[in-house]
């Protein structure tokens, strides 16, 4: 009960007086407090707001069908045990909405008082600091204890939540256990972290043996020189004929309505069920050539789905197929809608500047002012009156009616600070009292003036160890990190060079034809500059290739780094190549990757393509594997 007073008493100090000593707190809870405050979370909300009706709740769990399908036979086995325990289980979509509640019935009439119940959105956004909506955004475990919860609705609660993440990473739901303080016991995290990985195994395995079936299903339409593809339940392609296959060499992985940027058409979608459990478990989809010219354009900016209920997210770049940038995009999509302060993390050239104008393009700010602020090329001796502006007199040289800072040109918008890294210890103590209060006074005047702006900041520096050496104000830097998003270096990305290549051209309205071993060269080389070093040697090439029958891949060789693509010998057969057919392709991949996950285990791969061991046996021979 001390440890419970002592966090009562910080939870106060931080309420009131805006004080607070993270000396005392989980990392985790101390970033959470600082969100759910600029978020404006009211800290004395006795209740959650958000409960969907009847119908959207149904609409919410049928969204997310596959997640409660999985999830299910755990939380059945966990139902006795939690029950005895005093404890509830909770299954939560990723936009924080609870889908189902079990355990035991007097401890789900309590938490009916503070709306704590199916159909609640607890983010967050919505109640301040608490295991599901903190584990949500951290993307890690957490437990969440009496006053550590920032509104006080929870206060009489203790709550585990794990996140639960699908194949490709991201996050797909959380599993929570929640109860009275009283009740509260460490092996909580414990519980529902080890069931949120045993229902990410379940979920990994029935998505490949679905992926297995899908390809199974579809094989024969793939022998065709017709324009089809087959897509996931995720949307991504996973299979597409010759005719794709031939036009489209980056084919694997693009979502369907990125066709539309070769000058294709969707014709028909046909879904496509599993003969084991009856669910989607993807689409046939049918292709035509575009009959619009604007769809035949080399590149294909298309808004990128927050969700099925939600806004489109817009992205003004060329977005491209890469896991690492989809992780970015993902965040984006998550914190642009809040009022959460961004640190963008990453190296010069990844493209900073782009990622912070659409997290304002898809916030609630969005028709306010973008103020975009270089803090690395402002002489120290000018960045107080840049920033804050000055009254008419201030100094010699001054204007005749002072100067409105790049703070006030923000208000009612969002402000952005590059390389925040780069301010001197003088400035940081007064950015961080002008973020406090929300006011700033201009050099040489004597009036406050009130703001309101949302704060993102950049940098390509550690500012947790500026912070160790003292170089840093760590208030300043729990203000400022909020959220973190990284902007990947482009050697992480390697796989968007040339939709990044073919989006530039496009907007320079630049006519050059590039072969496949030019982007071997691209992807071979580091590029420290990252995506501005990309855009630059593009420029250089267009200026060579201009009146002159030049090679690029040629002219490429002759910069620095840049060197033409190993030509491989081929080796001599011993005996002829066997030529396949698309079908037994898909059978000898299938195989191999069913090999490759049970670890050369011939039985269990046999089980995991639902053949008989001897025909997975007479394949081998046959594909001499």
């Amino acid at each position: 009960m001390l440890e419970t007073a002592l966090s009562l008493n910080i939870w106060k100090r931080f309420v009131n007086e805006g004080v607070l000593d993270a000396s005392r707190l989980n990392k985790r809870i101390v970033e959470s407090w600082y969100r759910s405050r600029d978020a404006r979370v009211n800290p004395h909300l006795d209740k959650g707001r958000l409960v969907l009706t009847n119908d959207r709740f149904h609409s919410q769990k049928k969204k997310n069908a596959l997640l409660r399908d999985m999830a299910q036979p755990h939380l059945e086995r966990m139902n006795g045990f939690i029950d005895d325990l005093g404890m509830i289980a909770l299954l939560i979509d990723p936009e924080g909405y609870v889908l189902s509640m079990t355990g035991n019935l007097h401890v789900r009439q309590e938490a009916g008082k503070i709306n704590f119940v199916e159909g609640v959105r607890w983010t967050e956004g919505e109640v301040g600091t608490n295991a599901i909506g903190t584990a949500l955004l951290a993307g890690e475990p957490l437990m969440v204890t009496g006053s550590e919860h920032y509104s006080i609705a929870s206060h009489r609660w203790s709550c585990s939540a794990a996140p639960i993440r699908g194949d490709d990473g991201q996050i797909i739901g959380v599993l929570d256990v929640s109860c009275p303080v009283d009740r509260a016991h460490p092996y909580m995290l414990g519980m529902v972290t080890s069931v949120a990985y045993a229902i990410e195994r379940d979920l990994s395995i029935r998505l490949h043996k679905d992926e297995m079936e899908l390809v199974r299903q579809t094989a024969d339409r793939l022998e065709t020189d017709q324009l089809v593809v087959v897509c996931s339940s995720k949307q991504t392609i996973v299979c597409a004929s010759r005719a794709i296959r031939r036009r489209i060499p980056a084919w694997a992985g693009l979502k369907a309505y990125e066709l539309a940027g070769f000058g294709l058409d969707t014709r028909i979608t046909v879904p496509v069920l599993s003969d084991s459990h009856g669910g989607l478990i993807g689409t046939c989809v049918y292709l035509q050539e575009a009959t619009s010219a604007a769809s035949k354009s080399v590149f294909f900016p298309q808004p990128v789905a927050v969700g099925e209920d939600s806004q489109s997210f817009v992205f003004q770049g060329e977005t491209g197929t890469s896991p690492a940038f989809r992780q970015t995009l993902d965040d984006l999509k998550r914190v642009a809608p809040t009022e959460a302060s961004v640190c963008i993390l990453g190296e010069t050239g990844t493209g900073k500047e782009l990622i912070a104008q659409a997290i304002h393009e898809n916030s609630p700010r969005r028709t306010g002012p973008f103020l975009a602020v270089n803090c690395g090329a402002i002489p120290k001796e000018l960045m107080e009156s840049e920033l804050f502006g000055y009254a008419e007199g201030a100094f010699t040289g001054a204007r005749r009616n002072g100067y409105k800072g790049k703070f006030e040109q923000a208000n009612g918008g969002t402000i952005f600070l590059d390389e925040i890294g780069e301010i001197p210890l003088s400035m940081q103590a007064a950015l961080l009292r002008v973020l406090q209060e929300r006011k700033v006074t201009p050099v040489g005047g004597t009036q406050e003036v009130p703001l309101d702006f949302r704060m993102i900041t950049a940098t390509h520096r550690d500012l947790r160890q500026l912070v160790r050496e003292g170089k840093f104000r760590e208030d300043l830097y729990y203000r400022l990190h909020v959220y973190p998003v990284k902007a990947p270096p482009l050697r992480e990305r390697r796989e968007d060079i040339p939709h990044l290549v073919r989006f530039y051209c496009s907007r320079k309205s630049w006519a050059i034809s590039f072969p496949d071993r030019f982007f071997d060269q691209l992807m071979q080389y580091d590029w420290p500059g990252n995506i501005r070093e990309l855009m630059n040697v593009l420029e250089r090439l267009h200026i060579m290739t201009q009146g002159a029958d030049t090679d690029p891949c040629e002219a490429l060789s002759r910069f620095d780094g840049f060197r033409p693509p190993p030509v491989s010998t081929p080796i001599e057969p011993s005996s002829p190549p066997m030529a396949l057919t698309l079908r037994e392709q898909i059978q000898m991949e299938q195989m191999t990757d069913a090999l490759q996950r049970t670890n050369g285990n011939v039985t269990a791969a046999a089980q995991m393509l639902g053949v008989p061991r001897s025909t997975f046996y007479k394949r081998l021979q046959k594909f001499n594997k």
